[in-house]
């Protein structure tokens, strides 16, 4: 009696599929800031403003699993997603305050790369999210993970590459201080989001 009359659930996959979104704009803004530094100071403003409402829905999904009786998912499976979510913009904003704070004039090959490996992973990262709400479909919730843990292996390779050859043919110390900075929080991004690819692959493992 008294479980039926506590509140039940949520909204927990509307607010994972929301932060999702924001995740993939965020990507897609800072892939935008990467190709083209014409609108630096507008592009770092949209990915902070982005960032602040995931921060709010991650708040909220906290708050509500404090008031929630009967979770979807296990209460730490639920906080360690919306958490591990909310670091991909945290990181985003860091690389976009980067090239502004550092004051980077050119922007590497290797770095509009890595940002648009970002994008591919967020695009991955909501169509997994958007899934989460029937187990049912195991095999395409693990088929997307799958993709998002190839992708940053991609981006690992990217990176690699990348500092080779800052090492190898910048001879312009401050550029690969700051080139070096940017490499590292754009490959950030997707290391984040196969983490989020590793605990979605546990609770389906957990709850399929």
């Amino acid at each position: 009696m008294f479980a039926r009359l506590m509140p039940k659930e949520g909204r927990f996959f509307d607010m994972f599929a929301a932060h999702a979104d924001l995740c993939r704009q965020g990507a897609r803004e800072l892939a935008a800031l990467m190709g083209d530094l014409s609108q630096v100071d507008q592009r770092i403003l949209n990915v902070e403003t982005l960032e602040k409402k995931a921060d709010k829905i991650t708040h909220d999904t906290v708050d509500m699993l404090h008031k929630t009786f009967i979770t979807p998912l296990d209460r730490d499976q639920i906080h360690q997603l919306i958490t591990t979510m909310d670091d991909i913009l945290d990181l985003m904003e860091d690389a976009a305050q980067c090239v502004g704070l550092y004051d980077v004039r050119v922007v590497t090959a290797d770095a509009r790369a890595l940002a648009d490996i970002g994008v591919q992973c967020c695009d991955r990262l909501h169509m997994v999210v958007g899934l989460l709400h029937n187990l049912d479909d195991t095999a395409s919730i693990m088929k997307i993970c799958e993709e998002i843990d190839r992708l940053e292996s991609d981006a690992d390779r990217v990176m690699r590459r990348g500092m080779g050859r800052l090492f190898r043919d910048e001879s312009d110390t401050r550029q690969l201080i700051k080139m070096k900075a940017v490499y590292e929080l754009l490959e950030e991004v997707t290391d984040k989001c196969e983490d989020v690819a590793n605990l979605i692959e546990g609770i389906v493992l957990e709850n399929a």
